[in-house]
């Protein structure tokens, strides 16, 4: 499937009016890749599955890249053929978030910050009335920030792929967490407020302050959630 793309994005044309790559026709592909016209279609049809092909009808198919569907796809396949573990993914997931804080405190504006340290405080706000899943769609939000402050096209599509497939484990870890930390009058929850932070690092331009406050935050969480 690779070398079909390869030889594809070779023969494609950018389209003067978009820049869209543009592929030749059926009949002019199936005489250069020497294949079957029903060969062909059978492999383009699985790219345009996949996203990396957008056919219209009467103006032609371009190659495209695909969005994060197409990582989701392939975890969730291989979470459910067994060759990917929700471990593995958690800890993929800390090792890339602890390097994006990090890179964050470089990268990060003055907004950037007020904006980290509002949802923070919503979802302190959030928690102490009792919203959990306003506190937790704060959480998501939070660490969905720090990945558009770094802007790295590559740890966004994993980002993505990794927010899909732990989505139900995040929800239930925050609701197992919530339980064990029960809140009183007057306090907050420290699976709240340990964000508190990483904002700072952050504001502080100090990198490697913000890759531990950010295993801080793992560490915290893991305290709270890992099974007695």
């Amino acid at each position: 499937m690779a070398a079909l793309v390869r030889s594809l994005a070779e023969q494609a044309s950018p389209e003067p009016a978009t820049g869209r790559l543009r592929l030749p026709t059926e009949r002019e592909l199936v005489t250069s890749l020497e294949v079957s016209r029903g060969s062909l279609r059978e492999q383009l049809s699985m790219l345009e599955m996949l996203g990396f092909l957008d056919r219209t009808q009467g103006r032609g198919s371009y190659l495209s890249t695909p969005d994060a569907g197409f990582i989701q796809l392939y975890f969730d396949l291989g979470v459910q053929l067994g060759h990917l573990s929700q471990e593995q993914f958690a800890s993929a997931r800390k090792m890339l978030e602890v390097s994006v804080a990090e890179a964050a405190a470089r990268l990060a504006t003055a907004d950037d910050v007020d904006a980290l340290r509002e949802l923070v405080d919503e979802m302190v706000k959030a928690s102490g009335d009792g919203d959990g899943e306003r506190a937790l769609e704060a959480d998501l939000k939070f660490h969905h920030r720090l990945f558009l402050i770094v802007d790295n096209p590559v740890f966004n599509l994993v980002h993505d792929g990794l927010s899909h497939v732990l989505r139900s484990e995040v929800v239930e870890r925050r609701r197992l967490a919530v339980e064990r930390e029960p809140l009183t009058p007057g306090k907050t929850r420290v699976i709240d407020t340990v964000h508190y932070g990483i904002v700072e690092a952050i504001g502080e331009r100090d990198g490697e302050g913000a890759r531990i406050a950010m295993r801080r935050h793992f560490e915290v969480w893991s305290s709270l959630t890992h099974s007695p």
